[in-house]
């Protein structure tokens, strides 16, 4: 298995982990009619609030990553991409 093969098989355990953490954000944050405790609502919303910000960040590593592999994919042109202060004012 190569490289690339293996970050599109990361990619797409990442797109299954941001399902199941869609999941985690779904649930209610208690049962209903319990009489529950201060504490016990402050670590379920900040459970919820973690899963929410974990899919965003992994769903942005995911982008970065397909950007990566999409650009590799192309076929790099024979001009230099930095050019000096004179070489970009001369056009």
């Amino acid at each position: 298995m190569n490289v690339k093969e293996t970050k599109q098989n990361i990619i797409l355990a990442g797109h299954k982990a941001v399902e199941e953490l869609i999941k985690v954000a779904k649930e209610a944050i208690v049962d209903s009619g319990d009489d529950v405790s201060a504490d016990r609502l402050k670590n379920a919303a900040a459970t919820k609030k973690l899963a929410i910000f974990d899919a965003f960040e992994i769903l942005t590593r995911i982008e970065d990553e397909e950007r990566i592999l999409n650009d590799l994919d192309k076929p790099q042109s024979a001009k230099p991409k930095f050019q000096g202060f004179a070489e970009g004012r001369s056009k």
